[in-house]
């Protein structure tokens, strides 16, 4: 848990969740990192798990115990994700399970792509799956259909829908973020 004071910067970490080969994610997440940067409020991290090595048999070791620092220390997460088959993906599933107390009360936004639906299958999973570690789904998302067309060369997007869902999105992880520093401020959260 983390102890900053009320005027802190909120820490964001960007959780890229797609590892397969050939992906767009880090396109679709360094545009929100980029867009959550340009909010005073926020200090931005990206964490790509193509680079974090965690056991798929939640085995534990340096890799995870530096993992579940990096979760302990932020404030909040946006998670960029693909859809597979419906769902999302097992990297994610691996990264969710090998943290356990870190990840409590604190606010999840999501960044979804692929299929027609956008990746809001996968993102409907995941809502439930994050409530059961304790965090607290903000109710804006982004999603991209057809992404390989949403962006230009320059990893910009001229999308409307996404870039007002962005902003609603981290105007509610901020909210939320100041809320939970001001309660563990008070009390023990009781999960």
């Amino acid at each position: 848990m983390t102890t900053a004071a009320p005027n802190d910067p909120i820490r964001l970490e960007v959780v890229v969740a797609s590892v397969r080969a050939g992906r767009i994610a880090p396109v679709v997440a360094d545009w929100f990192a980029a867009t959550a940067r340009q909010r005073t409020e926020f200090d931005v991290g990206v964490l790509d798990l193509a680079e974090t090595p965690l056991p798929q048999d939640l085995s534990g070791g340096p890799a995870a115990d530096a993992f579940t620092r990096r979760i302990g220390a932020a404030d909040a997460f946006v998670v960029v994700t693909s859809e597979y088959n419906h769902g999302y993906p097992a990297a994610l599933k691996t990264a969710i399970d090998t943290v356990k107390h870190e990840w409590r009360t604190k606010p999840v936004g999501f960044v979804s792509y692929g299929g027609l639906s956008g990746g809001l299958r996968a993102v409907e999973q995941l809502r439930q799956v994050v409530v059961e570690v304790h965090m607290v789904p903000v109710r804006q998302s982004v999603s991209f259909h057809r992404v390989k067309h949403a962006f230009a060369a320059d990893g910009t997007t001229t999308d409307e829908a996404a870039i007002d869902g962005a902003e609603r999105m981290l105007d509610q992880i901020a909210w939320w973020a100041r809320t939970v520093r001001a309660g563990t401020a008070l009390d023990r959260y009781p999960g």
